[in-house]
C-alpha cells in the first residue's frame, strides 16, 4: 500500500477507524473475534495505522473498550506488530447515565493517558490526540498541557481532533511550527465543511484525518454512492466501488490527508484499503470537488 506522513512516521495512506468495532450508529457491536477479525484483516490488506479513543466503548462503564480491542488484535495478529501505528484521543468523559461532557485540564489528561497507556499495553502513545474542546478552558492552555505530556515521554506526537482554523493556528503557536503532528476533522462529500482545515494543513505539512470520510455508521458509507451519483460514476468508471472514489478523491486532496474510514466488518476495510492504489484523473478530482460545492 502506498504510504504517507503522520508524526514523522510512513504510515499507510488508508487508516482503520475503530470506534465501529466498539459502537456505532446501528447499535450493532461484534464479538471480541469478529472485531478482532476485522483489524487483523486491516492489516493483512497493508493497512499500518489505527485510529482509536479511549471514549469509543458500548456503555459508560466501558470506557477503554476499543483500545482493549485493539490491543488484543495486535497481540494475536502474526504479523509485525512493532510497524503498526496506534493513535488514540482523550478529552471527552463519559459517566454514569451516560452523561457526557468534556475536561481538557492537565490533570485529566494525564489520568487518560496513563490508564490508555495500561490498556494498551505500550510503554509511550505514538500519536495522543485531544478529542473535543473543552469550552471552559483557553484553547492555548490545553496545549501546554498536552506538551507537558509529551515532555515527560508520555506521548511521542501530540494531535488534535475537531479544530477549527484558529484553535490550529494557537497549537502551532503553542507547541511550535512543526510540532503538531495531526489534525482530525470530519470530512466527505455529506461534510466538507472542513475543506479550509484540509487546505490549512496541507500548507504546513500537517497530517489530515478526515474521519467518517465516507459519510458515517448510520448507512451513510453504505449509500454514499446512492446519495452522490457521481462518486458512483467515476468508481463505475474505474471498475471500484463509490466507496473507493471517494476515498481516492479525498487523498487527491492534498498529500497530507490519511482517512480513516471506520469498519466492523472485515470486507468493508479490505475494499477500503484498495483506495490507496486508486489514481483519480485531476478533472474528474475537480469534478468530485465541484460536485459538493468545493472549487479551486
Amino acid at each position: 500500500m502506498r504510504q504517507r506522513i503522520l508524526a514523522g512516521r510512513q504510515v499507510s495512506a488508508i487508516g482503520l477507524g475503530a470506534m465501529p468495532l466498539s459502537m456505532n450508529n446501528d447499535k450493532q457491536i461484534p464479538s471480541l473475534e469478529d472485531a478482532v477479525a476485522t483489524v487483523h484483516a486491516a492489516l493483512d490488506a497493508g493497512v499500518t495505522l489505527i485510529d482509536t479513543a479511549d471514549i469509543y466503548a458500548p456503555a459508560w462503564n466501558e470506557m477503554g473498550h476499543n483500545e482493549r480491542i485493539v490491543a488484543e488484535a495486535l497481540r494475536t495478529w502474526d504479523g509485525d506488530a512493532s510497524s503498526i501505528f496506534v493513535a488514540t484521543k482523550g478529552g471527552i468523559t463519559r459517566s454514569e447515565g451516560e452523561v457526557w461532557g468534556r475536561d481538557g485540564s492537565e490533570a485529566y489528561l494525564r489520568s487518560a493517558v496513563e490508564r490508555s497507556l495500561e490498556i494498551l499495553g505500550v510503554d509511550r502513545i505514538e500519536l495522543y490526540q485531544y478529542h473535543r474542546p473543552d469550552r471552559w478552558l483557553v484553547y492555548g492552555d490545553v496545549m501546554k498541557a498536552l506538551a507537558a505530556l509529551q515532555a515527560d515521554g508520555l506521548v511521542r506526537a501530540v494531535g488534535i481532533s475537531n479544530a477549527s482554523v484558529e484553535e490550529i493556528e494557537i497549537a502551532l503557536e503553542v507547541l511550535g511550527e512543526g510540532n503538531l503532528a495531526s489534525v482530525q476533522n470530519e470530512f466527505s462529500p455529506k461534510h466538507p465543511g472542513s475543506i479550509d482545515e484540509l487546505r490549512f494543513c496541507g500548507e504546513h505539512g500537517i497530517a489530515f484525518l478526515p474521519w467518517s470520510p465516507l459519510g458515517g455508521t448510520g448507512g451513510g458509507a453504505r449509500s454514499v454512492g446512492d446519495r452522490f451519483s457521481v462518486f458512483r460514476e467515476v468508481g463505475d468508471a474505474h471498475g471500484v466501488s463509490p466507496q473507493q472514489a471517494v476515498l481516492a478523491w479525498e487523498l487527491a486532496l492534498a498529500p497530507t490527508v490519511i482517512p480513516i474510514p471506520g469498519a466492523r466488518r472485515a470486507a468493508s476495510i479490505v475494499d477500503s484499503a484498495k483506495a490507496a492504489d486508486l489514481d483519480l484523473e485531476a478533472d474528474e478530482v475537480s469534478r468530485l470537488s465541484a460536485s459538493v460545492g468545493i472549487f479551486d
